[in-house]
């Protein structure tokens, strides 16, 4: 019963973090996984690109019927991503757990750190294919190689490469993390791993019914309100994992 709450609790915290600020579900799902839910390294990064991918889905719809999805600049810088993502997957099963959870503490922390600097003027078009592919590609490889959505890169990227407004990079988000997350997880298919979908499941019902709750809060907030929390959240939680990793 308690695996089942915490389950429950985890799920709905990583479903406001994903409708409301479109990323940040497996960069939090992660954690929830391996120290609620006893679930392994393996099992965890896996279980949560379910989660995401499932939760990510619905949240998109959302997005995407009030108009904020760029959808030519996600679509590049997904699908620039592909490959990468599905390379570094491969790779990243030959290296030792501490090296990915440092490369995982550094990258967010990174992330957080350059949504904090002041924002640049943002355009409300679509960004220039270039600039999105590279930034996808780039982003493709980080996601394969650490297990993760990778909305809580593609947000800033949005943000401070690509330049597309706040509210309109988090939709767009979403569907970067849709199609990340599914190259990602046909990188670890056929690996073997036995996930405790009685944990799974409610995991994943509940982040589905936060998304629509975080959707729905987010509007209320500002976008650089909304910037400087999934900031500071990075932040919390690359720390919180490096001294796991020392400590």
């Amino acid at each position: 019963m308690t695996a089942l709450l915490l389950a429950l609790l985890a799920g709905a915290v990583v479903g406001l973090a994903l409708g409301g600020l479109g990323g940040g579900g497996s960069v939090l799902a992660v954690p929830a996984l391996i120290y609620l839910a006893g679930f392994g390294p393996a099992e965890a990064t896996t279980a949560s690109l379910i989660i995401v991918t499932l939760t990510s889905v619905t949240a998109l719809a959302g997005h995407a019927r009030d108009g904020n999805v760029a959808w030519r600049t996600g679509l590049l810088f997904a699908g620039a991503g592909i490959v990468p993502a599905v390379l570094a997957g491969a790779a990243a099963g030959r290296l030792p757990q501490a090296v990915l959870t440092l490369a995982f503490s550094a990258v967010a922390a990174g992330a957080a750190l350059r949504m904090l600097r002041p924002a640049r003027a943002a355009s409300t078009g679509e960004a220039h294919p270039a600039k999105a592919g590279a930034a996808g590609a780039g982003l493709g490889a980080v996601t394969g190689f650490l297990g993760v959505g990778g909305g809580f890169l593609a947000v800033p990227a949005l943000v401070g490469v690509v330049r597309l407004p706040m509210r309109r990079a988090v939709g767009t988000s979403l569907l970067v993390i849709v199609i990340n997350s599914l190259a990602a997880l046909a990188a670890r298919a056929g690996g073997g791993l036995q996930l405790d979908w009685a944990v799974v499941a409610p995991f994943t019902a509940a982040a589905i019914l936060g998304a629509w709750d975080g959707k729905r809060q987010a509007k209320k907030l500002a976008g650089p309100t909304l910037q400087r929390v999934f900031a500071h959240l990075l932040l919390a939680v690359a720390l919180l994992m490096l001294i796991d990793t020392f400590v």
